[in-house]
């Protein structure tokens, strides 16, 4: 009897034996397939940064060499006036980049949610064009198009006998990149913003249209707070793009003169201090420390919104 009850109990050990190897060797070869990302993420992004790190606690003089200098460039990089500047000028730049970004974003979404037509399908993907052309590419087109010299906007000004506006002067230039900006990212957050309410039981608005609910109170009072936690996150998105402005400058940098000058934006400071001035300690400081407001901004903000987007 006891034989027989041992014998019944070997086989769902057996199986267990046998299900726990299947594991191991499929984990093996989870492995297997994610070593190559593994090694590129390591030796492209993690190795590098490390590399920048030691490299932004020395310094590096001909008179001197190499030396140790702990966190003197940082503090350095927080007393340098260009540096706090361009991080105010950023900030000024995500005071106005990010609620015309996420509001345009937002109203083109709840359109095309509500529009059921070819039309729609069409102007979807006439919103999100934009975010596929190149950013250098975006921002060539645009210094061709602001150009006060041979674009565009000066035969029309010359058609009708006006003064053209130099859209690249010291004045217009924060606008100017304020309007390229917006329109490369609408359509990537707009894209976001349609797919969570593409994911809303459209049993709710059935409800909301029986109880009398206009299409107007329908966005507001469902729609909107249901993706809220996808509208929080975008702007994190979007705040942190901001704060790390480097691509429209640095093109139209050439053609606006004095407008843009080597530390327009953080960013622009670190590249011009690196290869054009050859500081590579300093300028590795100055990144991490643009890195380290980023991650302030960015956890300020979700710690500041987490009861209304429901995020943890």
């Amino acid at each position: 009897m006891t034989a027989q009850v041992s014998a019944t109990a070997r086989p769902p050990v057996q199986r267990r034996r046998s299900g726990a190897s299947l594991d191991r060797k499929h984990a093996r070869f989870g492995w297997v397939f994610l070593a190559p990302f593994a090694v590129v993420f390591l030796v492209f992004l993690v190795l590098p940064l490390v590399y920048a790190f030691w490299m932004s606690l020395h310094t590096n003089t001909l008179a001197q060499g190499e030396q140790f200098a702990g966190l003197a460039n940082y503090f350095r990089a927080f007393a340098d006036e260009r540096f706090m500047t361009g991080m105010l000028r950023v900030a000024a730049f995500a005071v106005v980049f990010v609620p015309i970004q996420i509001g345009l974003a937002l109203i083109f979404a709840l359109v095309l949610d509500d529009v059921r037509t070819r039309f729609a399908r069409f102007s979807r993907l006439l919103i999100f064009a934009p975010y596929a052309i190149p950013g250098v590419i975006g921002a060539l087109m645009w210094g061709f198009l602001y150009s006060p010299s041979f674009g565009p906007l000066v035969s029309f000004f010359d058609f009708l006998n006006l003064p053209a506006p130099d859209l690249l002067s010291r004045d217009t230039i924060f606008a100017s990149l304020t309007n390229i900006v917006t329109w490369q990212w609408t359509g990537y957050y707009m894209i976001i913003f349609y797919a969570s309410l593409q994911s809303i039981d459209p049993s709710l608005y059935e409800a909301a249209r029986i109880d009398g609910a206009t299409k107007l109170q329908t966005a507001l009072q469902i729609k909107l707070p249901i993706i809220t936690s996808s509208i929080v996150l975008t702007i994190v998105f979007s705040l942190i793009g901001t704060l790390q402005f480097f691509t429209e400058p640095q093109v139209l940098a050439p053609l606006a003169g004095n407008a843009i000058d080597a530390a327009y934006t953080p960013n622009l400071y670190a590249y011009n201090l690196a290869f054009s001035y050859q500081q590579f300690n300093y300028a590795s400081a100055i990144s991490f420390a643009l890195g380290l407001m980023v991650f302030l901004a960015s956890i300020i903000f979700l710690v500041a919104t987490r009861k209304k987007s429901g995020l943890r």
